[in-house]
């Protein structure tokens, strides 16, 4: 895999702390978005690390293209369909491998709102230790049964943790600090596909790190392309949820004595 070193680079000098963010973006037979993504960051000055996770030829030859073109674009490809965690992991690691601090997780499929990326490295840059994690404001265009359905896994989140805080656990709209989320992914197993997000930001919240989550507004653009499989995808979640169940079990001493102490 190639490895970009003339990346642009965005450091800030905060508190002793130089950061350096990229934008990592899964990619599954989503070639619609990818060329105004990669404009957009462009014009953020973004360097931007793309995981091709075992897409069609057409995408393929549009991520092969575009790194081509710029500079700032370096592209991981899985050769087969790993799934959505697996193509973040890959991210974040690569990040690392090439001197990232932090990496900015945003879908390839138009959902989320790039104008509030300057708020989410507003977060990063006053807390650079915390995970940054988007707390979706939807409207009407999403499908109802996505909208309730969520609800579901929300209050296996706040069992799980013994605790209402964390707003929304499904959100790919994120910040990682690189070197302590590709810890917590060498410490922890995790799911590779659709019951990643959520697991990790439980796991994140059961290690005691600091957590920062910024209202954003998500949409469910028209003619979509969903890869979320209904049967399983939500047998994978829902396996995820009785895992941690049974990791909450043997953390509830500690749990329960960071509830008394937040008291």
């Amino acid at each position: 895999m190639p490895v970009v070193v003339s990346f642009l680079r965005r450091e800030t000098h905060l508190s002793d702390v130089n950061i350096n963010l990229c934008v990592i973006v899964p990619v599954y037979n989503h070639p619609q978005r990818l060329r105004q993504l990669m404009a957009t960051f462009n014009e953020m000055e973004l360097p931007v690390i793309m995981i091709d996770d075992g897409s069609d030829t057409n995408c393929r030859d549009i991520l092969v293209q575009l790194e081509k073109e710029n500079a700032q674009m370096m592209l991981q490809t899985h050769f087969s369909n790993q799934g959505k965690g697996a193509a973040i992991k890959t991210g974040i690691q690569a990040g690392q491998k090439v001197g990232f601090t932090h990496a900015l997780q945003i879908d390839a499929d138009g959902q989320h709102d790039l104008d509030d990326v300057p708020r989410f490295i507003e977060a990063m840059n006053k807390k650079p230790d915390a995970l940054i994690v988007g707390y979706p404001q939807f409207d009407e265009s999403i499908p109802k049964f996505r909208y309730y359905g969520r609800y579901a896994s929300h209050v296996w989140v706040w069992i799980n943790t013994l605790s209402m805080t964390i707003k929304d656990s499904m959100c790919g709209f994120r910040i990682y600090p690189v070197a302590q989320s590709c810890q917590l992914i060498v410490d922890e197993r995790m799911g590779d596909r659709m019951d990643y997000d959520g697991e990790f930001i439980v796991r994140w919240y059961w290690a005691g790190q600091p957590l920062i989550q910024v209202p954003t507004r998500v949409i469910y653009p028209t003619h979509n392309v969903s890869h979320f499989r209904l049967f399983k995808d939500n047998y994978l979640i829902s396996w995820m949820h009785a895992r941690l169940f049974f990791g909450m079990i043997c953390r509830l001493s500690q749990l329960l004595k960071r509830r008394r102490t937040a008291r």
